[in-house]
């Protein structure tokens, strides 16, 4: 059986996926697709902008990928994949999607047909790019567990961290969505968002012990050491670094070129030379009872990840066991 090699970048959002996956998506073989979990509503129902500018349904590359994977878009029934997206992809369900085998067959049948939409698509980029590995930065932990049991797909999971005080301060932020016509980005309040960095990043530490392959990154150690980040990212997902041109990278900044990405931050539109600097505003900018807040609630896995629990102390490199972790295995 031929599969596609797809490397998942996931996390909760507001963690820099968007960034890395920019990053990565400039590697040769790399063919980078964006947040592939909004395709069915924001691309094929609402016609939002690629990243290259272009209306999805203007976009040359995507309108190859529907034919290649579907016989073209039109083929595509929107309501069915999102029914089944609420019947089996929703962080509730992860409990019985990491199950192994004892689930109800009608619940597995419909996990296998949820996965293999995304399995077409997959395939038929990397056909349509000449891609050896295509990125989906959806970050949901569930659709990761739904895409592990999808034989068609050879999933390698880049889980991305974040400090959780860091993210829960980006999304007290307004961010506008220009491929949307001037719609913002969700907002979530402190609170909130800490529960969500705990649910998701929690729930891909249950799929590393599923047998996935599943490689931790934090975000800051990227911002810190962009090529060896990139260099390591790279033999995880199967490609050899020692051939590749890096020159686009370097240690404070990255140049990028278009892209394609089907949807994500409004970053994806960024072309040009991008400085790589840490943003650390929240150390001044999140309340103090809002940081002591997002810091009780999230710190246990904070302290599993490396991060000081007092919000002045400065981050601690990456040490082996804490901030990286790979499994291999089979994952079904």
């Amino acid at each position: 059986m031929t599969t596609t090699r797809v490397l998942f970048l996931g996390g909760l959002g507001r963690s820099g996926t968007t960034l890395i996956e920019r990053v990565l998506g400039e590697l040769p073989g790399v063919c980078a697709l964006g947040e592939i979990v909004h395709l069915w509503q924001r691309d094929l129902r609402d016609d939002e902008r690629c990243g290259c500018g272009q209306r999805f349904s203007g976009c040359d590359f995507w309108q190859r990928v529907g034919i290649s994977a579907f016989g073209g878009w039109h083929r595509v029934d929107v309501h069915r994949i999102l029914a089944l997206r609420d019947l089996v992809e929703r962080t509730r369900h992860i409990p019985r999607l990491a199950g192994s085998s004892r689930f109800a067959k009608e619940f597995i049948t419909l996990v296998a047909e949820y996965a293999g939409y995304y399995a077409k698509i997959y395939a038929a980029a990397a056909r349509v790019s000449g891609a050896n590995v295509v990125i989906d930065s959806s970050k949901h932990s569930a659709l990761a567990h739904c895409l592990r049991h999808c034989d068609e797909v050879d999933l390698r999971v880049l889980h991305v961290v974040r400090d959780a005080r860091g993210v829960a301060y980006s999304w007290t932020k307004k961010v506008a969505r220009p491929e949307a016509d001037g719609d913002e980005m969700t907002r979530y309040a402190p609170a909130r968002s800490a529960l969500l960095w705990n649910a998701h990043n929690a729930a891909f530490g249950l799929l590393r012990r599923r047998g996935v392959a599943v490689r931790r990154l934090r975000y800051e150690d990227f911002l810190t050491d962009p090529l060896g980040s990139v260099r390591r990212v790279a033999a995880f997902a199967g490609l050899d670094p020692s051939v590749m041109d890096l020159s686009f990278l370097d240690s404070g900044a990255v140049r990028l070129t278009g892209g394609h990405s089907a949807a994500g931050n409004p970053m994806r539109f960024t072309t040009g030379q991008v400085e790589l600097r840490r943003d650390d505003a929240w150390r001044d900018s999140l309340l103090p009872r809002q940081r002591a807040l997002v810091g009780a609630v999230c710190a246990p896995l904070l302290k599993a990840y490396g991060y000081p629990l007092g919000s002045t102390a400065p981050i601690p490199p990456a040490r082996r066991g804490t901030s990286e972790y790979t499994s291999t295995g089979a994952g079904r």
